[in-house]
């Protein structure tokens, strides 16, 4: 059986997924969710402990894995997977893809903080920036779940780039708001194939059936 990682990106938890992971299980699939260290309560892990919990896990799993890294996740799951015997596929939900040597920073070409300590500011309009197309009582109740985010998880720069040898699909979500369909254009051409949805930042939540039959089709190679 196939695993699909689901890695949830910034300000997340992993019961983001809860409305995916049924969908998966429907056809076929396997999950995990693992939490990264760099979102939580007064959280102080960066990027690389990120990764490093993504290749323990991947480590721990029988069988193939696709791998399903949401915004910020894109990042460490990069690092994480190179050199993973057991992944047949990355998909880039809506995330950062970068290059080896390259941070956030990097890719939105802005300077590096000087101090990586602390805690990045939540993201603006978070109600609409993540959850534009979801309504509104459900879109609060999703805000206020949000928990706090690293400096050093968005200032690490990866030592590895796990796309260069692995296939890859970019699911560019054209309504995007968190990043920009500009940006996630510009990211993907990195990828093996390009696939577009319509709607905000987080398709897993809006149209979780959708999306899980858009994963099989991506694995299935249809």
């Amino acid at each position: 059986m196939t695993t699909v990682m689901l890695v949830h990106g910034a300000w997340h938890r992993p019961d983001c997924w809860a409305k995916l992971e049924p969908e998966l299980r429907a056809l076929g699939y396997d999950t995990r969710t693992p939490a990264l260290l760099s979102s939580g309560d007064q959280p102080t892990a960066g990027m690389h402990d990120d990764a490093a919990v993504l290749a323990a896990e991947l480590a721990s799993i029988e069988g193939p894995v696709v791998v399903v890294g949401h915004s910020y996740g894109g990042i460490p799951v990069t690092e994480a997977a190179a050199g993973a015997r057991n992944v047949q596929r990355l998909i880039y939900l809506a995330a950062y893809m970068p290059d080896k040597g390259q941070s956030m920073y990097d890719i939105h070409g802005v300077p590096e903080p000087e101090d990586m300590s602390g805690l990045f500011p939540l993201i603006d309009d978070p109600r609409n920036s993540l959850y534009g197309d979801l309504p509104d009582d459900e879109a609060e109740q999703l805000v206020g779940r949000l928990v706090e985010q690293t400096v050093r998880s968005f200032a690490e720069k990866v030592d590895a780039a796990a796309w260069r040898d692995i296939p890859s699909s970019f699911i560019l979500t054209e309504q995007d708001k968190a990043i920009p369909p500009a940006l996630q254009e510009q990211m993907a051409v990195h990828a093996t194939e390009l696939r577009r949805v319509p709607g905000s930042h987080s398709p897993f939540l809006a149209r979780p059936r959708e999306l899980a039959v858009l994963i099989d089709e991506i694995v299935r190679g249809a």
